[in-house]
């Protein structure tokens, strides 16, 4: 009987570009394990991320809006199959891994706090002393220390430095890796302008004018238009890259969003709220580490109370943070019988 793994890996070296992460060529996992019968590395990783349970609770936690009324607002789940759909389409028209490029996307806002970016500084600060908080370099801390009670998912080393090098100065080692990290901000910008519209917070017409002429005036035509221009000039280049012109532009346009959005008092004025959530569950937990699940209290016991406590709050969803906000600080009701 044939083997499908070993097709597949034949089918990779005839199909892909010189310069695509072959599976077969893998650096491997930082725990030795038999290979798959049926699915390459990447694609056991693929299987892996999308079963774990960090993955699930993605699609509790905030995107950019903090509990939005309406059932079309983007959570961190959605924006994570947009940006493994993205990703994948910029990795076939450059005949790269599409299972590598596709892994990385789903794991890489696994360490993502509940509330956002408005989460992830609230965190920041709080671990000020201890080296400050990313949600990269959690979602790498997710996958390789915290799934799986502990023994972590055991990924290969290339979807794992993807993940890491998301975002930050540090390029990934892979163009797959580098695929993805567009594909990520490709994907952000053009739905968060969706969601900000349908928040009233945009409207289309306030678009740049520039913006709307060199990309489109629609969601889709935006996202098609720099998804086309990447693999355009990436294939003219060899290297992973928008031209220059559309860099520019497309950097204008995280300027605009970040003017009218991101730094919203409408979209925003909830978030002074999320340090005081976070903060008082952070303290809670300090003066009271008995009360950690034990799964927590085994990691405090090999790396420390405080990297505890922040793997706990850091992977609560907005709505159980809320709720345990209430619970540790909220009286209950009570009655007279």
């Amino acid at each position: 009987m044939s083997c499908p793994r070993v097709e597949r890996e034949v089918l990779e070296r005839m199909m892909l570009s010189p310069s695509a992460s072959l599976a077969e060529q893998s650096k491997g996992r930082g725990q030795t394990e038999p290979e798959c019968e049926i699915r390459t590395c990447y694609q056991r990783d693929v299987d892996r991320i999308i079963h774990s349970k960090a993955f699930r609770r993605l699609k509790h936690k905030t995107q950019v809006f903090l509990q939005p009324e309406g059932d079309h607002y983007r959570t961190r789940l959605t924006h994570t199959l947009e940006v493994a759909r993205i990703g994948r389409t910029i990795a076939r028209g450059l005949r790269l891994n599409e299972d590598l490029t596709e892994a990385i996307a789903f794991g890489h806002d696994l360490g993502h706090t509940p509330f956002g970016h408005a989460g992830e500084r609230a965190l920041n600060d709080i671990l000020a002393e201890d080296g400050g908080f990313s949600h990269n370099e959690q979602s790498l801390r997710v996958v390789d220390r915290l799934e799986k009670d502990g023994s972590g998912l055991n990924l290969t080393f290339e979807v794992k430095n993807g993940i890491l090098c998301h975002t930050g100065k540090t390029q990934p080692d892979t163009p797959e890796g580098r695929v993805l990290r567009i594909a990520d901000r490709i994907a952000y910008i053009n739905h968060d302008v969706d969601d900000a519209i349908r928040g009233g917070i945009l409207r289309e017409t306030d678009i740049p004018e520039e913006i709307t002429r060199a990309f489109g005036s629609k969601h889709g035509e935006r996202i098609n238009s720099l998804i086309l221009d990447l693999i355009n000039e990436s294939s003219k280049s060899g290297e992973i890259t928008m031209s220059s012109n559309t860099a520019f532009l497309f950097d204008s346009f995280y300027d605009f969003m970040y003017r009218n959005v991101y730094s919203n008092s409408t979209a925003k004025r909830e978030e002074s709220k999320v340090s005081g959530i976070l903060g008082g569950i952070f303290r809670y937990y300090i003066d009271n580490p008995e009360m950690l699940p034990e799964d927590y209290r085994m990691v405090a016991s090999k790396d420390g109370l405080r990297r505890s406590v922040s793997d706990y709050v850091s992977g609560m969803t907005d709505k159980y943070a809320i709720f345990k906000y209430g619970e540790i600080y909220i009286p209950e009701a009570w009655e007279i019988r």
